[in-house]
């Protein structure tokens, strides 16, 4: 029987996909298509909702960036950390969470937020190579994020 890779064992996964309202926007922006085209010919304005829907929906799901924590490592969108650098990490929700995201904010921090998602994870970097005081990202389910870079790892 194979060994288990433990660092290589997902504890977390977050996929930060657009709301319902964000596909319902794109949807009604591709309309555009029809609006602008619709003149020429009827098919010319379908196609061209068509094509606008295509980029949208490919744009949107090729930006949408993943959160994982593994046993070695914290991955938000394209940034990855040794575990070992993680220092404190907190959750905010609502106005706090919009504080974060606003006047309390540090420059230098590393931001992977969605506006579509209000919680936001403060987690603290504790590289001295690395300038980046802390990571904010985004998360739907912000306790079980915190809980999952807090335990301890094996």
């Amino acid at each position: 029987m194979p060994a288990r890779n433990s660092s290589l064992e997902i504890l977390y996964t977050e996929k930060l996909w657009p709301s319902v309202w964000i596909w319902v926007v794109v949807v009604g922006l591709s309309a555009a298509g029809v609006l602008m085209f619709g003149p020429i010919s009827a098919a010319a304005g379908i196609i061209a909702a068509l094509v606008l829907l295509a980029i949208m929906v490919i744009m949107l799901v090729l930006s949408t960036p993943t959160i994982t924590v593994t046993a070695d490592t914290v991955t938000v969108g394209r940034a990855s950390i040794d575990r070992k650098f993680i220092g404190s990490v907190q959750a905010f929700k609502k106005a706090e969470a919009t504080a974060e995201r606003g006047p309390r904010l540090n420059g230098l921090a590393y931001m992977c937020f969605r506006g579509w998602i209000d919680a936001v994870v403060r987690i603290e970097i504790t590289d001295p190579a690395d300038r980046t005081p802390y990571w904010l990202a985004s998360s739907r389910r912000p306790d079980e994020l915190v809980s999952a870079l807090t335990t301890p790892r094996s």
